[in-house]
Formats: structure tokens, C-alpha cells, sequence
């Protein structure tokens, strides 16, 4: 089994589903691709049937995409319960990985990550602007707090266990560490959601 990224330290969409594998502790090899050379985007319309990563390899076939792949380790590993138990608490966590999947363009966009704005590391980004950026982290906290809330008293998850949803957004927790955001307000440090975002 074979999972082609991008560099983890700042492709977040391969960050994702390596993430998932790990958790299932799958047996997998990782082929990194460089997708910001001329060389790698090359590799990529020979390989990739989107011409983007992540793309997995298994039994001769090609999944592709951050969600398909996590859906299909949900099928493959049961046992690791990569979605809550509960219906309403799964409703609400594929709801939130979805939401991640496909907006927060404002985030995206502002505080984008790239060979040279890594996830991680000593050097920082000041905090941006802009009312689109404000409205999606506002939503991101409160969907967040709401995950908490409602089910999360198990464990220190999103869920209370670990699930897809945490995943999804840890990228963003490293974007928000990475450019100064300060959730204090939001989260502070002596409240049980504290760790998530963090």
C-alpha cells in the first residue's frame, strides 16, 4: 500500500489522511512528490486522476482524495472506529469534516501554507486580516465548542475519542498556532477544550 503526498509540512491535504493511516496503524510506504515543481506537477497528470494528492495505492486500485481515503480506512479498519459510535455524534462529525473538506476559503486563502510558511518551526506569521478570515475562525471555534459540548466528555477529542474530525483539523490548529492566532478568549487555558485546538 502506497500513499503519494505532498510535503506534510505544508500540504495540509496530505497531512490528513497520513494522519488516519498512522492511527490505523496501517503498513504503508509514503512517496513524497515536490507538487510545486514543474517536475512534480508532471509526475502528477501521469499518476493522479485529479492531478492532485493525496492518492492511495492499494490491490491495484487508486483512491484518491483526503475523504475517500479516510472513508476507505473506516471500511478497512473497523476496529479503530474512525467515526464516533454514536448516529447523531458520526451525523455531526462527517458533517464537520465535510465543512472542512470544502470551505474556510477565507482561512485558506490568508493563511495559506507553503514552502515557505511551514506548519511547524520557530518562525511565526503575523496574525491576518480581513473579515472573511475573522468570520471563519469564528465558526471554526464555535463548531468546535460545539463538538465538545455535545460529545466530547469521553476523552480529549473533538469526540471524546479520536476520530476523522481530528484529523481534518489539526492543519488548521497549526495555522492558527503558526500565524498568532490567539483562541485565548475562546478557549481558556483552564477549560477542558483547551488541548484541541492547541
Amino acid at each position: 500500500m502506497e500513499l503519494i503526498i505532498g510535503p506534510r509540512l505544508y500540504s495540509t491535504w496530505s497531512l490528513r489522511p497520513w494522519l488516519v493511516l498512522k492511527r490505523c496503524k496501517a503498513e504503508f510506504t509514503v512517496r513524497e512528490i515536490d507538487i510545486y515543481s514543474p517536475a512534480g506537477q508532471a509526475e502528477l497528470e501521469q499518476i493522479s486522476p485529479s492531478r492532485l494528492v493525496p492518492l492511495l495505492n492499494v490491490e491495484g486500485v487508486t483512491v484518491w482524495d483526503s475523504m475517500a481515503i479516510s472513508v476507505w480506512c473506516a471500511e478497512r479498519y473497523p476496529e479503530v472506529r474512525l467515526w464516533p459510535a454514536d448516529p447523531h455524534a458520526r451525523w455531526l462529525a462527517r458533517s464537520a469534516a465535510c465543512e472542512m473538506h470544502g470551505g474556510f476559503m477565507a482561512l485558506r486563502n490568508d493563511c495559506g501554507m507553503g514552502p515557505d510558511h511551514t506548519m511547524v518551526g520557530p518562525d511565526r506569521s503575523p496574525p491576518p486580516k480581513g473579515e472573511g478570515v475573522e468570520r471563519d475562525i469564528r465558526r471554526l471555534v464555535g463548531l468546535w465548542k460545539e463538538m465538545r459540548a455535545r460529545f466530547g466528555a469521553a476523552g480529549p477529542y473533538l469526540f471524546g475519542e479520536w476520530s476523522v474530525p481530528d484529523a481534518f483539523f489539526t492543519p488548521v490548529a497549526a495555522r492558527f498556532r503558526h500565524f498568532q492566532i490567539d483562541l485565548s478568549a475562546s478557549y481558556p487555558p483552564n477549560s477542558p477544550e483547551h488541548a484541541v485546538p492547541a
